[in-house]
């Protein structure tokens, strides 16, 4: 079983289903709204967790009604909460618009995300015992380069999802053995809109790239090495939402489990295959069992 820690958020995700999203200045009605666990850290850690890794959480929830659900749902998908702390702030939340093509449009509010800004005691001996760690960039840069570089002393390998994108620091860069950005990351930190290019670029800076290009499927690069591009599986689209994050938690068991790089990725797409066909990040996140059928078909 491959231990993975992640650092990293915790929101409840509220969310409203419409069959158009809203312009600016514009009205729409929609047809449904759910209050479902997320946060990317949260959705990678439950992926993981779902895919059959063994995963404990360090970040933070707020001392409310949604903190006590998050780390519930957190306990029941198998995932260890010894270090994520309880705050006396609101908890985290991401506002989000989901359309009938299964797009969708996401504003979040930090709330007790943005009290982690250090490693906690115990935190760096939790990193240092873990196969991979897992960061994104929805808690405070402070924390998430501090993680990389426990990671790094301690010979852990470092993933990370650069969402939302910013200019990465070249003290987070050089702690990073795998960067995962999607498409649009890719461009934003590289100013390339070809896959091909961008990854290119960002081998310059990490020695492993992943960039996932939706139903098109996901390129993997490494320094000197040829490119590997694997197709993401035909399906129809309910709620992309979490989907990269389910491709990331499933990709890390998988890279846990020494696959081989191309069938690591395979798996890792029928993961996220599976979530985009149910509504929801935490809740849509398949189990090893389906994820298996799905890679067999």
């Amino acid at each position: 079983m491959t231990d993975i820690v992640v650092l990293g958020s915790t929101n409840m995700d509220l969310v409203a289903y419409v069959a158009k999203p809203p312009q600016r200045g514009e009205t729409v009605t929609g047809r449904e709204f759910r209050t479902l666990p997320g946060g990317k850290g949260a959705n990678q850690a439950t992926a993981a967790a779902h895919a059959g890794g063994a995963v404990s959480m360090i970040g933070a929830v707020g001392n409310d009604s949604f903190g006590a659900r998050l780390r519930s749902t957190l306990e029941h998908a198998g995932v260890n909460t010894d270090h994520l702390r309880t705050v006396e702030a609101p908890s985290g939340t991401a506002h989000i618009v989901v359309d009938d093509d299964g797009g969708n449009a996401i504003v979040v509010v930090p709330g007790a995300n943005g009290t982690v800004d250090h490693l906690a005691p115990g935190d760096e001996g939790l990193i240092a015992s873990a196969d991979a760690l897992l960061l994104q960039l929805e808690v405070p840069l402070a924390a998430v380069v501090a993680g990389a570089r426990a990671a790094r002393r301690h010979g852990v390998r470092t993933i990370l999802t650069p969402a939302p994108a910013r200019p990465l620091p070249p003290e987070l860069l050089d702690a990073t053995d795998l960067l995962v950005p999607n498409e649009h990351e890719a461009t934003a930190l590289t100013g390339r809109t070809d896959p091909h290019e961008a990854a290119a670029v960002l081998l310059d800076s990490v020695p492993e790239v992943v960039i996932t290009l939706g139903a098109a499927g996901s390129l993997y690069a490494a320094r000197g090495a040829e490119p590997v591009t694997v197709p993401a599986p035909r399906v129809t689209a309910v709620d992309s939402t979490g989907a990269g994050d389910t491709f990331v938690g499933a990709l890390a068991v998988a890279l846990g489990e020494k696959r081989p790089v191309r069938e690591a990725l395979a798996w890792a797409a029928a993961a996220a295959a599976l979530s985009v066909q149910r509504p929801g990040a935490c809740a849509s996140m398949p189990y090893r069992s389906e994820i298996e059928t799905q890679y067999a078909s």
